[in-house]
């Protein structure tokens, strides 16, 4: 008697692969006061104040301080948003994005 022939079957399994994310950076300037940016981090941000106001030190201090990390789109909007903040004020408050690595 033949032997039977086995057929094996492959399952293929799709994965969704997570976006891309983006660093949103505040950069440093002489002329924004202080307790106005730590107002627009607890505002776009949702920051508590302690955690704001060290955010707004460290960027004071070394010139750039990466606030979070989002989608792209995400990102670019609440750095959007925040710039915007800043310009509506009259202060050069200045916020950025880029991929993270």
């Amino acid at each position: 008697m033949p032997e039977p022939i086995v057929k094996t079957r492959t399952k293929t399994r799709t994965r969704t692969a997570r976006p891309p994310l983006y660093k949103v950076i505040l950069l440093n300037d002489d002329f924004t006061p202080r307790e106005f940016v730590v107002q627009v981090l607890k505002a776009v941000f949702r920051m508590g104040a302690e955690r704001a106001y060290a955010v707004m030190m460290t960027a004071h201090r070394r010139g750039a301080c990466v606030i979070a990390v989002y989608t792209r789109d995400v990102a670019e909007t609440k750095a959007k948003e925040a710039t915007e903040l800043g310009k509506q004020n009259g202060y050069p408050l200045f916020f950025t994005t880029e991929p993270e690595t």
